[in-house]
């Protein structure tokens, strides 16, 4: 198990004054939350509105997953102290209404009054720190990288750590203070804490309803199985949507949440149909069949719009590489990941298989962020000089293992197989020999390289936050398993910059790791893209985010 400890996401300051004013199932999956079979009047709409997704969600409770889609369907149903703005990366409240700090260490939230959980239970202070308590005292398989990702990320350790390699939990504590008002403890100021409670990961459950449903997990070798009914078939949370159903392979059904504290959907009923193959999801919105999807193909983009339907872009506030895992021969010798990096030549991938505007990447974060360094060391595409560092690196006819995920689109690898094959050939070009690696996206390919099972292997990130930390941070600020090094200069530069409050000295400490990084080369960054989300001819309303943080409570039809 890895071990991290960190506070990824956008600088709030540090130690001063925050204060932000409020905004005015397993099996067939068949079961539902109480009232769920009772149309509310809440919903607007008769006719469902069905999102396809690329694939079918791990499971819908969001401490227990990491990837996009199981969090685009969690969104919808939860609901953290904080949230974003609709369309921007901005930190707005959500079930916090404020919340303030003298030395971001201790941050006191005043809460939301009258919320409801789905199974009408309170959302209120006691609720609140039972959530964080809950995270602090996982135990066992709740434990493992693939299971709660973004707390370890986040937060680091557990209250009782049951892996040695597990840095001690900067969480200390959480107090309620009458109904509204609870206060975090941490074990040292952090300038990113509050943006990273938006991650849906950190969003508020009933208590009620996990002591009645259980969240059990276990592993099954490296895969979790959710033997709890909270993540698979009874999930409640306090968001516009209310769970209904999972029929496995098909769809997962909510349908609009009549007490919900907010704006009420204006759609009733809303459905999630997992359709893994690209082309299939565009010809299921032509049809009717579906009225959105996300990760439109670029030479679609034109056909759909010349047909009537909208397409809206998203921003490029992500990145796709090629990870080197140095815990296998030869990629622990600096020229042979040279070698690769001279070997690929980007600048045709991009310009062939990518949207107009997707840029090649020279570092493991984008542009638009603070910390970018345009000085970092670049290998532009150079046959010979890949063939020179092979000689020079002393390892003769060098092997590797070459992995791409099947089954999955992603922002920054729209076509993951048309990648790889681009990649094979240019190092088969360059004297390296590649065997082939291809696994299922989940659980198969992210396991594997989570767990440091794969060689070289095609990946990326798509931002939580619009902040440096969010990348480099997430990557690289201590071990971890997908890259299998060690570097105490690396992780001394990442670790200060999480923690530098001054906002300049910490443009200037992400600048000098960026740098370190591109010499090292852990992996090689290669495309920052935008993409593009398919919607049907009468859908308003919908807004494309930055972070895919949309909210589906949002949409109406023409």
């Amino acid at each position: 198990m890895e071990a991290r400890k960190r506070l990824s996401a956008v600088a709030v300051g540090g130690a001063m004054l925050l204060a932000v004013a409020a905004c005015g199932g397993g099996g067939t999956g068949t079961s539902s939350t109480p009232g769920a079979t009772q149309p509310p009047a809440a919903g607007g709409s008769d006719k469902a509105f069905v999102w396809a997704l690329s694939a079918e969600p791990k499971a819908l409770d969001g401490a227990y997953v990491s990837d996009g889609e199981s969090l685009r369907v969690i969104r919808q149903m939860f609901e953290g102290l904080v949230g974003t703005k609709p369309g921007s990366t901005e930190v707005v409240p959500a079930l916090a209404t404020k919340w303030e700090s003298t030395d971001g260490t201790n941050w006191t939230f005043t809460l939301k009054q009258g919320v409801k959980f789905h199974d009408g239970t309170d959302f209120n202070a006691e609720a609140a720190c039972w959530n964080f308590e809950r995270w602090y005292n996982f135990k066992g398989a709740q434990q493992n990288p693939a299971v709660s990702y973004y707390w370890y990320t986040v937060f680091g350790g557990y209250a009782k750590n049951e892996d040695a390699s597990l840095a001690p939990s900067s969480y200390k504590g959480c107090k309620a203070e009458g109904t509204d008002k609870i206060t975090i403890s941490l074990a040292a100021p952090s300038a990113s804490f509050i943006a990273a409670l938006s991650l849906p990961s950190f969003s508020m459950v009933s208590p009620a309803a996990i002591q009645k449903s259980g969240d059990a997990v276990e592993m099954k070798g490296d895969a979790p199985e959710f033997t709890g009914k909270f993540a698979t078939e009874a999930p409640v949370g306090t968001g516009p949507y209310k769970f209904v159903s999972w029929q496995r392979g098909d769809r997962v059904t909510l349908q609009a949440f009549d007490g919900y504290h907010g704006e009420k959907a204006k759609i009733k009923d809303l459905i999630f149909r997992a359709i893994s193959d690209a082309p299939a999801r565009r010809q299921a919105l032509e049809s009717g069949e579906i009225d959105g999807f996300d990760q439109v193909e670029p030479a679609d983009v034109d056909t759909l719009k010349g047909a009537g339907f909208q397409v809206q872009e998203r921003s490029a506030l992500n990145v796709g590489y090629i990870g080197f895992n140095q815990k296998m021969a030869p990629l622990d010798n600096p020229k042979i990941r040279q070698a690769i990096a001279y070997a690929i030549n980007r600048e045709a991938l991009v310009q062939a298989k990518y949207p107009a505007g997707s840029r090649v990447a020279t570092q493991f974060m984008p542009p638009e962020l603070t910390g970018y360094n345009e000085g970092v060391t670049t290998y532009g595409y150079d046959v010979n000089k890949a063939k020179q560092l092979i000689a020079e690196s002393g390892v003769a006819n060098p092997t590797i293992e070459l992995w791409y995920p099947t089954g999955v689109t992603r922002p920054y690898m729209p076509d993951p197989k048309a990648n790889f094959e681009a990649f094979k050939a240019d190092l088969e070009a360059a004297g390296f020999k590649v065997t082939v690696k291809s696994a299922r996206w989940t659980p198969e390919y992210l396991d594997a390289v989570d767990n440091g099972k794969a060689m070289v292997y095609m990946i990326g990130w798509n931002a939580d936050f619009a902040d440096a930390d969010n990348f480099v941070g997430t990557f690289f600020q201590q071990f971890n398993k997908r890259f299998g090094f060690e570097n105490k200069e690396i992780f001394d530069k990442l670790n200060a910059a999480e923690q530098e409050t001054d906002a300049a000295k910490r443009t200037t400490l992400y600048q000098e790791a960026n740098k370190l990084i591109m010499d090292f080369l852990p992996g090689l960054p290669y495309v920052h893209n935008k993409s593009f989300v398919g919607l049907g001819k009468d859908v308003q309303g919908f807004l494309t985010d930055p972070l895919s943080n949309e909210n589906f409570s949002l949409v109406s039809r023409g």
